[in-house]
Parts: structure tokens; sequence; C-alpha cells
């Protein structure tokens, strides 16, 4: 059963979970961060993705991802870096104190690290945002309960000279596949929000989930 991740009681645990992690993590500089944004879509608790637009140079265009982007020498810290670039990609403002903390820091294949900062954005309408075209193709929310069916759940191997070198997880049958460092969040997120009612994806050889 999906607990009821919007109430105050269960952002407090998320809060209290996280808390020690994000003092530690709003210290250290880091390269980028995103924001996590929890939203209540007409009553029902989701994460809002963004689709990276197609014009953006890189690797990464066309991708879906958390709005967010590289750390500025202007802000304080990743939670000031994630919630600048929300601003500046959909538009949307969020108060720091809706920010429930920090999520565990992701790797891209640059080993350049990313910072997921978790917020609660309260109810919203995806449709109503206006991402800026330069950097935003599409904006959707996927409910939590679609993303812990494990119908809409699946996994890539990875192998490198005919050995296996890590499984990652991937979000399947909403508007767009949720894949890479975004699915990899999206996991450490349900894994916070819904203890127990997840079964991780994420493999690592040698390498303990803790």
């Amino acid at each position: 059963m999906l607990p009821n991740c919007l109430s105050a009681e269960g952002e407090w645990r998320c809060r209290r979970l996280l808390a020690e992690a994000t003092a530690r993590l709003r210290a250290r500089p880091a390269a980028a961060a995103v924001l996590v944004p929890l939203c209540s879509v007409r009553g029902v608790p989701a994460l809002l993705y963004t689709l990276r637009s197609s014009r953006l140079a890189g690797r990464h265009r066309g991708d879906v991802s958390f709005p967010g982007g590289k750390c500025e020498p202007a802000d304080h810290d990743v939670v000031h870096t994630a919630l600048r670039e929300t601003r500046e990609e959909l538009g949307l403002a969020v108060p720091e104190d809706h920010v429930w903390g920090v999520l565990q820091p992701v790797y891209d294949q640059r080993k350049v690290t990313v910072v997921p900062v978790l917020a609660g954005v309260g109810p919203l309408d995806p449709q109503s945002l206006k991402p800026n075209p330069e950097e935003v193709d599409d904006v959707f929310a996927l409910p939590l309960a679609h993303l812990l069916q494990a119908q809409n759940q699946g996994y890539t191997h990875f192998c490198q000279g005919g050995h296996f070198r890590y499984t990652l997880p991937v979000f399947l049958h909403g508007p767009h596949r949720v894949w890479g460092l975004t699915a990899i969040i999206t996991e450490f997120t349900l894994q916070l929000l819904a203890p127990g009612a997840y079964q991780p994806r994420l493999v690592f050889p040698g390498v303990s989930r803790g």
C-alpha cells in the first residue's frame, strides 16, 4: 500500500532521515544539482519531470530529466542551484523551506557529481507551467503509484569486454521513458518515500546498496 507521502507525518519522516546528509552535502561544493519535485496532480502524489530540449548541445539533449544544471559561483550551495535552475527552466519558484532534504549524489560517465534535492511543491498542473523552450521540450508528471507498479519498471544490464558491469533501472509506459541518472534518482526517491514498496534495480558489482 502506498503511504501518504504528502502528509505532514510523511514529510517529517523524510526530513528527519535526510537531515544529516543534507547538512553535510550543503557544505560541499558540487558540479551540478537537480530538483526532485514531489507534487500533487489532481490529488495524486507524483514526481515532475522535464524532457530536455532537442536543441541543446551535448549528449543528453532530448532525454528525460529533473530540472537542474551546473552550480554557478553565485549559488550559495546545491539547494540554491536546484531552486534557481527550476525557476529558470520551468518558471516555477519553489521556496527554500519547501525543500525536504538532499538525496544521495549520483555520478555521470565523466565522474561529474550531480546532487538531487527533494522538495514538496504542492498541488500542480504541469500544463500550467511555462517552460523555457530553449531548455525544455515537455513537462510531465508520473504518479508514484505508476512508478511503483512492477509492470512499469524495467532494467538495463551494461557489459564491457564481455563482463557484467552494472544494472540501471528504467521506468516505462509514461509519456517518455525515464532512464539513466534520472532513473537512479527516481529509485532513490521511491526508496525514501515508499520504503518496502519498491524493489531496487540498481546493482554495481561488489558494492552494497546499504
